[in-house]
């Protein structure tokens, strides 16, 4: 085991606390909250530091991070080297994974997925089935959902939003108030 649930608690979650060294984390070290077990695999460098939260079914696992006042619930998966961090939330059946990440005050949730090297920031959200991948990035307070695509070096930003079944790729970019739709 690499950690174990102390009893600090913030309503029904509980501090974990580093049983052993591993990645940058030392034996002892205190890290975030978590509500089960299930939360937080016990495998890989995964963490949850500062007072980021992971609760309901949400899972991460493999070497991910979540860290500062992120918070993860729902259903949601954050894996691989994936990194949620400021006050991020990651909510619903979406998953981060690779290594994509997600700040700010941004948010990916429904059925949405984030990968690759994407980023995802700012007032950003993500959300439906859409998918942002390769090396986009998704910021400011834009919208990218339904089933639509960001991917490649794309670049959505300002108050734009890119929704139905729209395609943004290559080294495209979106900006101010625009809309792109199918």
């Amino acid at each position: 085991m690499k950690y174990e649930l102390t009893t600090n608690k913030k309503g029904d979650l509980s501090q974990i606390r580093a049983l052993k060294d591993f990645s940058d984390v030392k034996k002892g070290d205190l890290g975030g909250f978590i509500e089960s077990e299930s939360n937080l695999s016990q495998e890989g460098d995964c963490w949850v530091a500062g007072n980021a939260k992971v609760y309901g079914d949400a899972q991460v696992f493999d070497d991910a991070r979540i860290f500062e006042y992120a918070r993860v619930y729902g259903n949601a998966r954050v894996y691989g080297h994936a990194v949620v961090y400021g006050n991020a939330k990651v909510y619903g059946d979406a998953q981060v994974f690779d290594d994509a990440r997600v700040y700010g005050y941004a948010r990916v949730y429904g059925n949405a997925r984030v990968y690759g090297h994407a980023v995802v920031y700012g007032n950003a959200k993500v959300y439906g089935d859409a998918w942002v991948y390769g090396y986009s990035q998704v910021f400011a307070h834009s919208q990218v959902f339904a089933h639509s695509q960001v991917f490649g070096n794309a670049k959505v930003a300002g108050s734009s939003q890119v929704f139905e079944d729209a395609e943004v790729f290559g080294d495209a970019e979106v900006y101010g108030y625009a809309e792109v739709s199918k």
